[in-house]
């Protein structure tokens, strides 16, 4: 590998042998790398891999992930690092660079504010906890994991930003307003079920859990600008016409995407969620008899 540009001593930009830009870590990397030259293999212990673009999204800028990094203490990295592998968080994809960076920029702001006393009682945790119970899972075994690295202990309550950082993963974008703003809309839409049905709408409800995974895909699909089709399938009319109840309450949910994210719903995507809003009523008529 090839030394493009030299961060900082632990952080060097490279290309690698297909000429691709990769981001390198290791103490003392920098001092020994220079620009244009091989970056001795020895001393590097960690290589990250900027996502190229597949037409998923835009791709990782490597510049800014490598400022970013470099911005960050090796040791919080190499603690973060190896939790997220001890929980097998990541496994073989430990070399994308974004999740890596989001939940070592995080850990270093909580271990700044523990060492002061500061400790802060996240308003997203009963919602994280109900929308995102895998995740919220996962954040907890990965906070038990950093604190095993790092001094001081990290409070209970950073597992809700951290199963925030899990889920916004997912995403071609990192900005995490995109997750607090899909979390705040996944809220409304349970909300708009609950009040025109009277459903229990808690997670447990095998229907509500499809129906939260069914949204959290389609936030993706917003996201990579990769909709159902446009275009009013077979199979969507034929869902519409054969629920117009739950067609119209999906309408509704639409509406609050719209207005949520600026974004219109295909018309097939309306017509999936009035499946899932019907087949939410079925299972509580069933339940009900």
């Amino acid at each position: 590998m090839k030394a493009l540009r030299v961060l900082n001593n632990n952080v060097v930009l490279a290309s690698d042998e297909r000429d691709q830009p990769v981001i390198l870590t290791g103490r003392g990397l920098g001092f020994s790398s220079h620009q244009g030259k091989p970056v001795d293999p020895a001393l590097i212990e960690r290589v990250f891999v900027p996502a190229d673009d597949r037409g998923s999204g835009p791709a990782d800028d490597p510049d800014r992930l490598a400022e970013a990094l470099a911005l960050i203490s090796e040791e919080i990295l190499e603690a973060v690092v190896t939790a997220l592998g001890d929980v097998g968080i990541e496994g073989r994809e430990s070399t994308r660079p974004t999740l890596a960076i989001a939940v070592a920029d995080h850990v270093a702001g909580a271990l700044d504010r523990a060492a002061r006393g500061i400790v802060i009682e996240y308003p997203l945790r009963a919602e994280v906890q109900t929308l995102y119970a895998t995740e919220y899972a996962q954040a907890q075994l990965l906070l038990q994991a950093v604190n095993e690295h790092v001094t001081p202990q990290l409070e209970a309550s950073e597992a809700t930003p951290l199963a925030l950082h899990l889920v916004n993963a997912g995403f071609v974008s990192g900005d995490l307003s995109f997750t607090y703003t899909m979390t705040g809309v996944v809220q409304q839409m349970l909300a708009v079920i609950r009040e025109r049905y009277g459903l229990d709408v808690s997670h447990e409800n095998m229907g509500v859990a499809r129906f939260i995974t069914h949204v959290r895909y389609l936030f993706v699909r917003i996201q990579q600008r990769r909709q159902l089709t446009g275009h009013e399938s077979t199979i969507g009319k034929g869902i519409r016409l054969y629920y117009p109840e739950a067609t119209r309450t999906a309408q509704q949910l639409a509406t609050i995407v719209e207005l949520r994210l600026e974004r219109r719903l295909s018309e097939d995507e309306v017509s999936y969620l009035a499946l899932h809003v019907a087949r939410m009523t079925m299972e509580a008529d069933a339940t009900a008899v």
